[in-house]
């Protein structure tokens, strides 16, 4: 017998969310509605979902195994039922860009791209296929199981200035989303040189806000060598002596399953693996774009 799709959408809003709080804000009922439908579904499938500890909540190995699978299925219901409501002639191509990419990256790389009735959305991870996007340009596919993932390609940090001197690092701090990888004191180890004092300098919370103080010769960034190319090449950075350090993921291109091979997906996908070749093999949950 299947369960309650109530009971089904409260677990997986509040799996995502990690909070009966806010997955009842999502769904427009209180944070107790929210886990009277959880608790059905556990009695209805026998099995705990999640760990209450207080305040917070942890799946379980049920939930975990649960969580993925039901959350593609609702976004292949929300895509399905988004074309039947909108009508597929007009309806546009959501295209959701990682801050950073969107900034350095995209503009070049959508050049000849297909973009009749293209939108771009610039969102931090995670993202819910759910409220509209198509595919998922982003950093690492981690935060993304039982989607499709293609690898965009594989980079490496270098170090940027105005002036292409590393004496005043701007140190980045990404936040709890992201690692921050490769950091000043990894370069310098590998330049041989000793690690700046992340106590003196500027902290900024982003690559797109260090290369603009960078550009604007108030230090020197670490950056995606992919992503600071066109400021290379017009003069406005330039290469500080130092260690190339490859990067532990590739950026990816993520979708859910349900819309492998449609249009204009497929054919923004083509386009996107004519730009390069991964210079690395994709982690065992991803697959190349060539």
């Amino acid at each position: 017998m299947v369960p309650p799709l109530n009971a089904l959408r409260a677990f997986e809003v509040a799996a995502r969310c990690g909070s009966f709080t806010r997955a009842g804000e999502e769904l427009g009922v209180s944070s107790a509605a929210i886990s009277l439908q959880v608790r059905q579904l556990e009695d209805h499938l026998g099995k705990r979902l999640f760990l209450r500890q207080g305040n917070r909540l942890s799946l379980t190995a049920a939930g975990l195994a649960l969580q993925p699978r039901l959350g593609a299925a609702f976004a292949e219901i929300a895509a399905v039922t988004g074309e039947l409501r909108d009508g597929p002639p007009r309806r546009r191509f959501v295209l959701s860009v990682l801050p950073s990419l969107a900034e350095c990256w995209l503009p070049g790389a959508l050049e000849g791209a297909p973009l009749a009735d293209l939108a771009i959305w610039v969102e931090d991870d995670p993202v819910d296929f759910t409220q509209g996007a198509h595919l998922r340009l982003t950093y690492g596919g981690q935060a993304y199981p039982a989607h499709a993932i293609h690898t965009l390609f594989q980079d490496e940090i270098v170090a940027v200035s105005a002036d292409g001197a590393a004496d005043r690092p701007i140190h980045i701090d990404w936040g709890a989303a992201y690692p921050n990888e490769p950091d000043w004191a990894t370069w310098a180890a590998a330049a041989g040189v000793p690690a700046p004092d992340r106590g003196q300098g500027l902290v900024v919370p982003s690559t797109v806000m260090a290369l603009s103080l960078a550009r604007a010769g108030l230090g020197a960034a670490l950056a995606p060598r992919r992503l600071v190319a066109a400021d290379l090449a017009a003069g406005r950075l330039r290469l500080c002596p130092g260690p190339a350090l490859p990067m532990r993921q590739a950026y990816v291109a993520i979708h859910p399953v349900a819309m492998t091979g449609r249009r204009p997906l497929a054919a923004l996908l083509a386009h996107f693996a004519q730009l390069s070749v991964p210079e690395a093999a994709a982690p065992s949950n991803q697959r190349t774009m060539a």
